[in-house]
């Protein structure tokens, strides 16, 4: 099962919106096929784990990280297929949280009298998967926090310079994650200050972009920015009050305006309507703060360098008014901190009531 997970992975960024699935087939106590989920409207991991089998998998036992697919979507059902093929038992790390699964294929594997286990190393794959869990549930997308700040909180200086707070281990990590999400949200605010591109820069060829979301409440962007004139495949939209455009993106989201800038839990419903499994807010202060008031927020991902800005002026990671009473602070759970070169890296979980989705308890 840990080399499913570790073949799942290796899908990262690129099957969304189906999840990462893994699938490798064992006869003997010996491997004798294995495969991954490789793209979107591609073959699944049990077509390919059954192809480097030679086809022969009759009374071997099969572990796959998620519940195979019952239903016909972009490619036939694999339960289909894993029936006609007739490996004795399959272990299965979790169910399919798709309403049109969740059960039925385990269901239709056992009615052929295939053994199937249930739960081994379910937490790994729970988490594995948690943006496709939320999305497929909820309709929304895996929403994740980020931002690089010195040790007292200040993402800029007072006189806005911010490059670079992190080190560049810190900075080799976002964009490692600019890969694997789909994509990425900033304020036009930031846009204007810092002139990002936005875009994946890794030092491999088989890197992605993110679709980049400008979020521009208050006429601030300007079209001779650098990220509309970037050469890459993924778009940049841009999301503006009802009834107004913005010339130079390649598209424009219309949003009604919320409290202190426009509605972000809208704009979630409609990337998530556009098959937006991940966002990845990476600030500025404002949006990130919007971003937190309208508890949209899963996962928060904070790069603390080891150095101290220091003035009241100075934009601090998270802005707005904040709340009035240390009681009423947003909780975090699940939290854990790692060096990555020369920062600390603190990753933690919103806590929420349980909403169905894949969370790892």
């Amino acid at each position: 099962m840990e080399r499913a997970l570790s073949l799942a992975l290796r899908g990262q960024g690129r099957t969304s919106p189906n999840p990462m699935v893994g699938c490798v087939v064992v006869r003997d106590a010996r491997v004798v096929g294995e495969g991954f989920h490789q793209r979107a409207g591609e073959p699944h991991a049990e077509v390919n784990a059954i192809a480097d089998a030679g086809g022969d998998v009759a009374g071997a036992t099969v572990y796959l990280n998620l519940e195979p697919c019952c239903h016909h979507g972009r490619t036939p059902p694999c339960t289909d297929l894993l029936i006609r093929h007739r490996p004795a038992r399959a272990v299965i790390a979790m169910l399919d949280p798709n309403p049109r699964v969740s059960g039925a294929g385990i269901a239709q594997l056992r009615d052929a009298g295939i053994e199937v286990e249930l739960g081994l190393m379910e937490a790994e794959a729970r988490q594995l998967n948690e943006a496709f869990c939320k999305h497929v549930t909820t309709g929304l997308p895996f929403v994740i926090a980020k931002c690089g700040m010195s040790l007292d909180g200040k993402i800029a200086t007072r006189t806005g310079d911010s490059k670079w707070v992190t080190s560049e281990a810190s900075r080799e990590m976002v964009h490692e994650l600019r890969d694997a999400v789909d994509a990425i949200l900033v304020g036009s605010r930031t846009v204007m200050l810092d002139d990002p591109s936005l875009s994946t820069r890794l030092d491999r060829a088989d890197t992605k972009d993110p679709i980049r979301v400008i979020v521009d409440g208050d006429s601030y962007l300007d079209r001779e920015a650098r990220v509309f004139h970037i050469d890459s495949k993924a778009p940049t939209w841009v999301a503006v009050p009802k009834e107004r455009t913005f010339q130079g993106a390649d598209e424009v989201i219309e949003i009604p305006a919320g409290e202190g800038g426009l509605d972000l839990g809208l704009l979630m419903r409609e990337l998530g309507g556009r098959d937006i499994t991940s966002v990845l807010i990476e600030g500025g202060g404002t949006t990130l703060a919007s971003a937190f008031e309208a508890a949209m927020v899963d996962k928060v991902m904070f790069f603390i360098a080891p150095k101290i800005v220091g003035g009241r002026d100075a934009i601090t990671a998270v802005e707005g008014q904040g709340i009035p009473r240390m009681k009423d602070a947003r909780p975090l759970e699940r939290m854990r901190a790692r060096a990555v070169g020369e920062d600390i890296l603190i990753e933690a979980y919103m806590k929420k009531e349980s909403d169905g989705t894949c969370s790892p308890a």
